[in-house]
């Protein structure tokens, strides 16, 4: 997967391409590399067709295409404790082409520039193909709101979701227990009937979905008294999440297997959380990095100190700063910062100092800061006058 091309390469657009734009470069390719239209040198062309209609299935998905951006190919794999999949709980995968059923009228531009042959039977064919065969469930989202805190170090939650799950009374059949389905007699079970239509060039062909099934090929004559014939029920489930170290605001956790039930044999849908990050009042995050202001003292900053930096958790380090050290200066802890999400490298924490001038002196500092201004000859500055006077 390391050696697959950059999908946006693929497509030859960048990553601020808009979706006609998306569209319209995919058309473009997908016409130029279909194996029906290099009769010459098929296979090569059914292999780039693929890598460009994989391109599009990733990139023309919001969800996928958000995935993709933040982890590339290959996702975050590697947080073990989730379900469905080597990656866990935090896991990327992009599924193959199949088809131009999600692709509105692609179909119908390919119908037309190559007859209808090659397995381009029109977008009802197509589409009752896909829907007598499994389905998977349909995706969910979360919004997780976490601390700053939370996000630097990783933490469990657990959650609580509406999903519809498949009816443990029918399995996902529809039918009440004994019962089953049976076959459409309207369309003899292909969920779509054929018409042959007179017209002024002869006698042409439609087929369309099937009324009396909608396209299913079986009806239902005793429903599931529980789903009420539709093969699932609503349940509230609770769902313990891994959010890792190092995970950013707006970032996607994505839980394998746990979105809607599938149907017909299909797999279930995956839960995607959006991960809110909560500002913090000392903190700021740069990239890895953490970024933070420390005030220090008139007296720390011109004799130098050993100043204890509090750490974003909860630990507190050491650091010593020169003496004459000027209000900005910047220092670097080394990899105190944030974890590279699906990676052991830290960032840096970066404090900057400033210098708290105090607004009330004891008569003994006065008088000390005014022996102190002596020896170091120091006058006040002149106040210059204005234009006018």
């Amino acid at each position: 997967m390391a050696n697959k091309r950059d999908y946006y390469e693929i497509l030859g657009v960048n990553k601020n391409v808009t979706d006609d734009e998306l569209k319209k470069a995919y058309r473009k390719l997908a016409k130029k590399y279909h194996p029906d239209a290099n009769p010459d040198n098929k296979e090569e062309a059914e292999e780039k067709f693929k890598e460009v209609s994989e391109a599009y299935e990733v990139l023309s998905d919001p969800q996928k295409r958000r995935m993709y951006d933040q982890f590339g190919h290959d996702g975050p794999q590697g947080f073990g404790g989730g379900t469905g999949g080597p990656g866990g709980y935090y896991s990327y995968t992009s599924s193959g082409f199949d088809g131009f059923g999600d692709f509105g009228d692609l179909g119908d531009i390919f119908s037309s520039f190559f007859g209808g042959g090659a397995g381009f039977g029109g977008r009802a064919g197509n589409r009752q193909r896909a829907a007598n065969g499994p389905r998977k469930g349909r995706d969910l989202q979360y919004n997780l709101d976490i601390t700053f805190e939370e996000s630097y170090l990783g933490v469990k939650k657990e959650i609580t979701i509406n999903r519809n799950e498949e009816c443990k009374t029918c399995h996902g059949t529809k039918a009440k227990p004994g019962t089953h389905a049976v076959t459409c007699k309207a369309c003899g079970g292909k969920g779509t009937v054929t018409q042959t239509v007179s017209t002024i060039l002869g006698q042409m062909q439609t087929t369309k979905t099937c009324s009396v099934c909608h396209g299913e090929g079986t009806i239902v004559e005793e429903k599931c008294p529980d789903c009420k014939g539709k093969g699932t029920v609503s349940r509230n489930v609770k769902i313990e999440v891994n959010i890792p170290a190092g995970i950013a605001h707006g970032q996607t956790v994505v839980l394998k297997g746990e979105g809607e039930a599938g149907s017909k044999g299909g797999v279930n849908g995956d839960l995607y959380i959006v991960v809110s990050v909560r500002n913090h009042k000392i903190f700021k995050r740069q990239g890895e990095n953490v970024i933070c202001n420390i005030p220090i003292t008139f007296t720390q900053a011109t004799l130098g100190a050993t100043l204890e930096i509090p750490m974003v958790d909860g630990q507190k380090e050491s650091y010593k700063i020169p003496e004459a050290t000027q209000p900005g200066t910047k220092f670097v802890i080394k990899n105190k910062g944030f974890k590279m999400v699906n990676n052991n490298w830290r960032g840096d924490f970066i404090f900057t100092v400033s210098v708290e001038i105090p607004k009330r002196l004891t008569a003994e500092q006065r008088e000390l800061l005014t022996k102190l201004a002596k020896t170091m000859n120091e006058q006040p500055p002149v106040r210059k006058k204005g234009i006018f006077g």
